[in-house]
């Protein structure tokens, strides 16, 4: 089983490159906590999708960490990255999405696998449920979404943006994202469409389970997001939406997996202190060695 990580995001309103910030009580990254919990599982392939000027960096850095027996590639998420006969003369800030960042992985992927954001805390009992989902996909070629309650991904110091699930039984219908959603009182808002929430709502929080066949959906949905837009110096490719498109088109079917998990991420500088305790507590209490790499 594959796990990729995108660790290529910009950080913005944290301020600088989260996924290579200290937070474990060894100053560990926030990702090393799901590559530990994913090889605990029986993942034995980890693929790093990050910035050109850090390829080099994170193979130094895990490769004196991970068991000899993981492989590991790291691969730049790259501009110049684009389907066959598709130039793109302008400029752009931003990589191109988190669709773009799992295409990346296209030529060293070939089964099923496991992606989710490096900045994000995503708890043990997601991978358990995860991994066994995986094993049991490989025959189905189901997709599965791993889903967390709505009240427990919010951040006391501002809004975020939170992919809201549609279901129909355990089959996943749509991910809306919403993208101003904060705590109002005893109320939870997203301030830009006015809907409230209740607390239990499952969201998204970027952690799929994907076959190989979501790579030519990608380039699909990538192509014509580079013929069609006005401004392709703008906007992103986003998993969601060609997952969404995979359902609508009968391509895929996919799964609602309940986390059942702690998840904390860093949105904002202010968050970093309450992960780092998190963490802490996490290693006091048993849950991850310290130093988590021996």
């Amino acid at each position: 089983m594959t796990l990729l990580l995108m660790a290529a995001g910009r950080g913005s309103r944290y301020g600088k490159l989260k996924q290579f910030d200290s937070f474990g009580p060894q100053g560990e990254f926030l990702m090393e906590f799901s590559i530990y919990d994913a090889i605990k599982n029986g993942f034995e392939h980890i693929v790093l999708i990050t910035q050109k000027d850090n390829v080099d960096y994170l193979k130094d850095y895990f490769s004196g960490r991970l068991p000899e027996a993981i492989k590991l590639d790291v691969l730049a998420q790259e501009l110049t990255d684009l389907p066959e006969g598709i130039t793109f003369e302008g400029e752009r800030p931003k990589p191109w999405g988190t669709a773009h960042a799992v295409w990346t992985a296209r030529e060293v992927i070939d089964g099923p696998f496991a992606v989710l954001n490096a900045d994000d805390y995503y708890g043990q009992p997601a991978f358990e449920h995860s991994a066994r989902f995986m094993k049991d996909s490989e025959e189905t070629g189901a997709f599965g979404l791993v889903a967390y309650t709505l009240e427990d991904t919010l951040s006391p110091y501002g809004s975020v943006s939170r992919g809201v699930c549609s279901r129909n039984g355990n089959q996943l219908v749509s991910v809306v994202e919403r993208t101003q959603i904060e705590r109002q009182g005893d109320r939870i808002v997203d301030s830009d469409s006015g809907l409230e929430f209740e607390g239990n709502t499952l969201v998204s929080m970027n952690f799929w389970v994907c076959q190989p066949s979501i790579f030519p959906q990608i380039e699909t949905d990538f192509r014509h997001f580079l013929e069609e837009s006005e401004d392709p110096s703008k906007g992103e490719i986003y998993i969601p939406f060609v997952i969404q498109d995979m359902l609508q088109a009968g391509k895929a079917e996919v799964a609602v997996i309940p986390a059942e998990s702690q998840w904390f991420g860093v949105t904002y500088s202010e968050d970093k202190q309450s992960a780092m305790d998190a963490l802490a507590k996490l290693s006091q209490d048993g849950a991850y060695p310290s130093p988590l790499w021996s």
